[in-house]
């Protein structure tokens, strides 16, 4: 399969494992548009190699995902209420893409998961964190929502167990992330790679047509992620771009200074 990209490496092992790595260091790989352009295509070449067992998404140099690349939040704040819709739908498109993939994603999440890291956790299939690993869902100091990433966040926590992390953009580790179901379980740092290969094992052994197959089954029965949903959190996200809090709260932010609500 392809694994020439920009913002991504990838390598396939001869058993048929593809190693997925955010590949941003020095943006403690934050997703750019060219890296969920890149991620939605290797959905699909995923897909069509049938060589491809399993998926293990994980960052480089020990950091999973900070969220959204600064650079990509600025063209944000200079669009139209179009081009915030256009670029928060490249966002939902390829969570949609990865999150529907046809074989098994298992994520190996360290260092920190923010924003839509934390979305990128929740649409593996089965997720790995590092005890000491710091998730957050911090748009909202910014003045903004989780919207795009909330869906897949919902679906794999629940209501009530989002509502305690989802709006008060508080940081947490890994056993709690574990506790609330964002992440499989939580190991010490130096039990990842093991815990990982743990989860990985099992399809190597089963027939990858019934592995796809079964999780679509599980898809479909489970809350429903289709282009409705997705494109009512699209238009949340443009609203609440257009109030007088994300304004204040990026321009605090870009500004180095505390927003006037704090």
């Amino acid at each position: 399969m392809k694994t020439d990209f920009e913002t991504l490496a990838v390598a396939v092992d001869d058993r048929g494992v593809a190693a997925l790595t955010l590949n941003r260091p020095d943006r403690k790989n934050a997703l750019s548009a060219t890296m969920m352009d890149e991620l939605t295509a290797f959905a699909r070449l995923a897909e069509e190699d049938q060589s491809i067992r399993a998926v293990v998404l994980s960052g480089s140099e020990g950091t999973f995902c900070a969220g959204a690349d600064l650079n990509w939040m600025m063209t944000q704040i200079e669009a139209d209420r179009a081009g915030r819709m256009a670029e928060a739908r490249r966002l939902a498109l390829m969570l949609k893409a990865l999150n529907e993939m046809a074989v098994p994603l298992i994520g190996r999440i360290e260092g920190v998961a923010m924003g839509g890291g934390v979305g990128m956790a929740c649409i593996c299939d089965v997720a790995i964190a590092a005890e000491d690993c710091r998730f957050g869902f911090t748009e909202t100091r910014l003045g903004i929502i989780p919207a795009t990433i909330s869906p897949y966040v919902l679906a794999r926590m629940g209501e009530g167990r989002a509502r305690r992390v989802f709006m008060n953009a508080r940081l947490f580790g890994g056993v709690e992330a574990a506790a609330l179901d964002m992440v499989a379980r939580a190991v010490p740092a130096a039990d990842l790679s093991e815990a990982v290969e743990a989860e990985v094992a099992p399809y190597l052994k089963l027939p990858r047509g019934a592995v796809g197959r079964a999780k679509r089954l599980a898809r479909s029965l489970g809350p429903t992620i289709d282009e409705t949903v997705i494109e009512a959190t699209i238009e949340q996200l443009a609203d609440t771009w257009e109030a007088d809090e994300a304004r204040e709260g990026i321009a605090a932010f870009l500004d180095k200074r505390k927003p006037r609500w704090s």
